[in-house]
């Protein structure tokens, strides 16, 4: 069996191709990315995988078995069309079966909302591909807020529209060791997946986050306009826009989901206190 991961230059599709690597079960594996150049060393071959190029992506497709096709990241008007030529690309080259990694979040009223209709196009379009299928739905990635320690200390808080709001959150090597198997297990052919650990609130979030740092952070929430605001000037009008939709959607329960993840890896997700106890031991 040929394996190939798209975006393999990203955070995700590099540790999905590396928990590939890590099983040594015997399939090739194959990395797709836009810029081959800038995709980690993995010691596998690399081929590009521009997603507005059809004729490219057919042709790095070629002798490939099975895909794992890593979301977008352009704007939403833009995705549908791009995944639908890796979906045509795939069906062209005779791909058997996709693995897609989709996201949680509400599908209307936020701000966050088109980004999330993008995705559920590209749900359909791969359910009525005619190929196997399986489709994950990521939660939010706690690996940010780990990373933005140190505005949150000299802030001495964490501020967002979210209040008491509990979010499904998880982080890449989970979703990598998940998307693993969904990809090699005929089992989980024809599923779709909520892929997240245990839900937290922001105020649990701050305390595990003190647990860990040392920090005496409180969390404070914030009307979605003053977040918005506040993001956009940090981020810009797209992503910051993006991101306090987001969080809107965490305050009105999109995120508040029963998981899968067990189901998904054959395990459960890594615990919270463990990954912030292990965090906080890198600390000393």
């Amino acid at each position: 069996m040929t394996l190939a991961v798209t975006a393999v230059s990203g955070q995700l599709g590099a540790a999905i191709a590396g928990a590939l690597i890590g099983m040594n079960t015997g399939e090739t594996i194959v990395g797709l990315a836009r810029s081959p150049g800038k995709a980690p060393d993995m010691g596998i071959d690399v081929r590009p995988g521009d997603y507005d190029d059809a004729d490219q992506l057919r042709a790095s497709l070629a002798g490939v078995d099975t895909l794992l096709l890593v979301s977008g990241m352009t704007a939403p008007e833009d995705r549908i069309g791009q995944h639908r030529n890796v979906i045509n690309a795939a069906k062209a080259a005779g791909v058997a079966k996709i693995v897609y990694t989709s996201v949680q979040g509400a599908e209307q009223g936020t701000a966050f909302s088109p980004v999330i209709q993008s995705n559920r196009q590209t749900e359909a379009d791969i359910r009525d591909s005619g190929l196997d299928w399986v489709i994950g739905r990521n939660g939010i990635y706690i690996e940010p807020d780990v990373d933005y320690i140190d505005s949150y200390r000299k802030a001495g808080e964490i501020a967002n529209c979210a209040g008491d709001g509990r979010c499904g959150y998880t982080t890449r090597p989970e979703l990598a060791f998940a998307y693993a198997r969904m990809l090699t297990e005929a089992r989980h052919n024809g599923q779709t997946y909520n892929l997240h650990g245990a839900l937290l609130t922001q105020a649990e979030l701050a305390a595990l986050m003190n647990r860990a740092f040392g920090t005496r952070l409180v969390y404070r929430p914030m009307p979605f306009e003053a977040y918005r605001e506040d993001r956009i000037a940090e981020l810009g009008e797209f992503i910051g826009t993006v991101i306090a939709g987001i969080y809107q959607g965490i305050r009105e329960g999109a995120n508040d989901n029963p998981s899968d993840f067990t189901t998904a890896a054959g395990r459960p997700h890594q615990s919270w206190d463990d990954y912030f106890a292990a965090l906080g031991a890198q600390q000393h």
